[in-house]
């Protein structure tokens, strides 16, 4: 009854339908294994099954484990445990589990290993890796089925993880006997000199601690195998951490040594194919102080270090020396150093431990997975939890404390390849094999099989499944750990031949969340003060005003005879000028404040153009009247008939011209090299908080490619019109003329704006940068000068107008009083001009006559002499005789001449 209730229960895990197949090859399912049955002369141990309950089912379940063992004297050949997988089938079913008798001990021939295990030295890898070597060789040479005519012997020395010293151990394996089968040394330094001379002895090197990627050269290294992975196996890892934490930038510093350097050129062209730059990159060779002065002043804040533990001690003191730790950084280090590697007393450095873990504390390291984690059985009959308990009762000390005790599974299962491999090569696995005692240094043929069996190894060991790539390195996990508290905590797996990421969501960062990858720096942009915008904007809205009520007067009263004489069609463009101006100040105060990116270009065109079209026509209508009255009235004769009448089609003319050229010139610059925003970038700036941030202080321009050229045209150009207009207007100051009646409030008007835009225009380039005194330079100098020269044009005008009630048109006023100019100045200035013409004619008459005159009295005199020789002066000293002296000169009074004689 008992027995039916209990398979009633199993029957859901056990019960499957039935397939075809043998006792060795059982057919598999999708949810179990078919169940095997015991070779000859053995058994199979089912765990937690009494032999009627296995008589009683057809199949196992997934994950179940059988043993094989063996009656008497004999011992098993093959796989000793057996594991159900998901696929339906069991472990290792190409090689058959069978019952043999054990060979004596005493008749087995020796085959000799040459190892260099490193016990101090950079990494004293040894400590620990020598004895898991020990032990793999014991369970080997215990194994019958395994090199069953074959003892494996270990010959070692300590390298020191010193190449010159490898090289003096190197010559004493190879030139004193026994004959070594392989060579197992174990940092990358000393393996990257075994496997240099390995090849030339045809030597199989096989490494268990190296993890060089220049090892990873066939063409260089044609015999090497390593149980330890590639160091480029981390790099994958590293940039996947990178991604998930959104970094971009990093920083690299590390020993001088051919490892890490290969190391990290590989990281480098793999960041930068993820888009990730390495912005900075240190190296020394044995005093870190300086690289990690300059990470500091770099800010660098993830920091991969590639160093041995020796080092590591030198550079996180000089970190903690330099405040290179905490919440804003993150250090990856190589995860095979000892647990407590920090705290392990070194007389090379001057800091205590407590400083050294407060240095180490949250960084994180990457490493192989070099204990299976699943804590299955491995080929030896082993899980790895029973390999690490019984690897720590052969050490010295504790494990924490031991250095390459992390490494030891990975030497141990090389022990493991080798003899599986030899094994193969011997004939072990039931094929004719070679003699491995005719092993020598020339045997090339046996080196030969020895590698092609070495390539395909394929086993469970207790580091995990054992395979080899074609570069001769251990393909496996990486493990990602933390340090949080003063002790590593797992955070995750990776698997880089399937970029799968298994996280623990365990990791813990001292700021709460993982730090940027540097100074979070947030731009801010530097705005117009609103209120200085503003207030100019309605000063030059009043402005336009102004420009209006000016403009409308001057339209409505240009029938008035002095509106008329002021050319009254040339001060409406200035108006309207001024309003362009006054309407560019608009545009010049709106910023990023007010409008988007896309709108930018459009706003920097309207400023040019308004500002280039108000300037033409506002002073280049006041720049025509002056040049105008100066080329009439600074040459008296050739000028005389221009003054009488002035063509206005002339004036308008030289507007239009200056407006064309302005016109002609800003099309150019918007169809060649049109304006566009452009960002001014200042200097970081720290803000009072204690946060990890900076800001980025930016200011937007209106700028394009040949900013200065154009700026040099534009402004050599209105600048030497700036200056003739100063010219003109001094010249001209005491011209007075009826054509032009306000040339000289023109002439003021010109100094204004000359001496303004001259004075702003550099001031403005100076402070470009400083958005606020800028635009106040820029915009005040508009208004001022517009409101100047409004004032200055037309308010005199209305004045005038006003006061004197000269409203009337010009045939009003003749009608009224029979002369509309009596009382002008005007009027009164062509009088007088005429009566200076008059005044001169006469004069030049005069003058005409005292010459006849003067002509007429010198040929009387001459006659004179001719009739009446001068007489001798008298001795008596009285007067000559003779005529009186001709007159000495001649002047006109009226119409009279008056002689003058001595």
């Amino acid at each position: 009854m008992l027995l039916l209730l209990l398979l009633l229960l199993l029957a859901p895990l056990f019960l499957r339908p039935p397939g075809a197949g043998g006792a060795q090859t059982p057919n598999a399912t999708s949810e179990g294994c078919q169940i095997i049955h015991p070779p000859w002369e053995g058994g199979i141990r089912y765990r937690g099954l009494t032999r009627d309950q296995v008589k009683a089912i057809n199949f196992l379940p997934v994950d179940y484990e059988i043993e094989y063992v063996c009656r008497g004297e004999r011992e098993v050949v093959g796989p000793k445990v057996r594991k159900c997988l998901a696929n339906g089938s069991w472990t290792d079913m190409d090689t058959p589990s069978r019952c043999v008798n054990r060979t004596p001990h005493s008749e087995r021939r020796a085959v000799y290993i040459g190892a260099l295990f490193p016990m101090s030295g950079g990494w004293p890898g040894g400590q620990a890796c020598q004895p898991a070597v020990e032990m793999a060789l014991e369970d080997v040479n215990s194994r019958r089925d395994i090199l069953p005519d074959y003892e494996l012997k270990l010959i070692h020395h300590d390298s020191k993880c010193d190449p010159g010293q490898a090289t003096k151990y190197l010559y004493e394996l190879l030139y004193n006997d026994p004959i070594k089968i392989i060579l197992m040394p174990g940092c990358s330094s000393v393996s990257t000199l075994v496997a240099e001379a390995a090849r030339m002895w045809n030597l199989i090197v096989l490494s268990y601690g190296s993890s060089s990627p220049a090892l990873s050269n066939r063409q260089r290294f044609p015999t090497f195998f390593r149980t330890h992975p590639s160091a480029t196996l981390h790099n994958p890892t590293r940039v996947k951490l990178f991604e998930k934490w959104g970094w971009k930038k990093i920083a690299t510093i590390q020993q001088t040594t051919e490892v890490f350097t290969s190391t990290l050129d590989d990281l480098e062209e793999r960041v930068k194919e993820a888009g990730i730059e390495i912005t900075f990159r240190q190296s020394f060779f044995s005093d870190p102080a300086v690289p990690v002065k300059n990470l500091k002043r770099q800010d660098a804040r993830i920091i991969v270090g590639l160093f041995y533990e020796t080092e590591a001690r030198k550079v996180f003191c000089e970190v903690y020396k330099e405040r290179l730790f905490g919440k804003k950084y993150v250090w990856f280090l190589i995860g095979w150093y000892a647990d407590n590697w920090f705290k392990i007393y070194d007389p090379s450095i001057n800091c205590t431990v407590d400083e050294m873990t407060e240095a180490v504390e949250g960084h994180i390291t990457t490493e192989i997975v070099m204990l299976n984690p699943a804590n299955t059985r491995s080929i030896s009959n082993m899980t790895s939890q029973e390999f690490v308990e019984k690897l720590t009762k052969r050490l010295k000390r504790h494990p924490e404390e031991t250095g390459g005790f992390q490494e030891a599974p990975l030497a141990y299962d090389a022990i493991w390849a080798l003899a599986l491999a030899l094994n193969k090569t011997s004939g072990g696995g039931g094929h004719s094999g070679v003699r491995l005692e005719d092993f020598n240094y020339n045997n090339q043929t046996i080196t030969d099989q020895i590698y092609r069996a070495m390539n395909s190894s394929s086993f469970e060991g207790v580091s995990g499944h054992v395979v080899f790539d074609a570069s001769g390195s251990r393909m496996a996990w990486t493990l990602i750990e933390q340090l949080q508290g003063g002790s590593y905590k797992k955070i995750g797996y990776y698997d880089s031949t399937k970029d799968d990421l298994s996280w623990s969501k365990t990791d813990k960062w001292i700021g709460g969340s993982p730090p940027a990858d540097q100074t979070l720096v947030i731009k801010t942009f530097r705005f117009l003060s609103q209120k200085l915008f503003i207030s100019v904007s309605v000063l030059s809205s009043l402005g336009i005003v102004l420009a209006v009520v000016c403009l409308s007067f001057n339209i409505y009263n240009s029938h008035v005879r002095y509106i008329q004489n002021s050319q009254p069609n040339l001060n409406n463009l200035t108006a309207v000028g001024c309003s362009l101006a006054l309407a560019a100040v608009f545009p010049l105060g709106l910023d990023g404040y007010h409008i988007g990116r896309n709108q930018f270009p459009f706003v920097c065109q309207a400023r040019l153009w308004l500002l280039g079209l108000g300037f033409s026509l506002g002073y280049g209508s006041m720049f025509t009247k002056i040049w105008w009255v100066h080329t009439v009235f600074t040459k008296k004769e050739e000028k005389k008939e221009w003054r009488k009448t002035l063509e206005p089609w002339k004036l308008y003319a030289t507007v239009g011209l200056l407006v064309g050229m302005d016109v002609l010139t800003l099309a150019i610059w918007q169809i060649v090299d049109p304006l566009h925003r452009t960002i001014e970038t200042f200097a970081k700036e720290e803000p009072k908080e204690d946060i990890d941030v900076s800001i980025l202080p930016q200011l937007e321009h209106c700028s394009s490619r040949k900013m200065n050229t154009w700026l040099g045209i534009f402004y050599g150009y209105k600048g030497l019109l700036l200056l003739l207009g100063i010219f003109l207007a001094y010249e001209t100051k005491s011209v007075s003329t009826e054509k032009i009646n306000d040339h000289r409030a023109v002439g003021m008007a010109i100094y204004n704006v000359a001496v303004l835009c001259l004075i702003t225009a550099p001031v403005t380039m100076i402070l470009s940068s400083q958005q606020d005194a800028a635009f106040a330079f820029a915009s005040l100098a508009i208004v001022f000068s517009s409101y100047i020269t409004l004032v200055v044009l037309f308010v005199p005008k209305m004045r005038r107008l006003i006061t004197r009630g000269e409203w009337q048109s010009e045939a009003q006023d003749t009608m009224k009083t029979g002369s509309s100019t009596n009382n002008n100045e005007e009027e009164k200035s062509r009088l007088l001009e005429k009566e200076n013409r008059e005044l001169e004619k006469i004069i030049a008459e005069k003058e005409e006559r005292v010459s006849e005159l003067r002509h007429q009295l010198q040929s009387r005199q001459q006659l004179r002499s001719r009739r009446h020789p001068p007489t001798p002066p008298d001795p008596s000293g009285g007067l000559p005789r003779g005529p009186p002296e001709p007159p000495d000169r001649l002047s006109c009074d009226g119409s009279r001449v008056h002689l003058l004689y001595k």
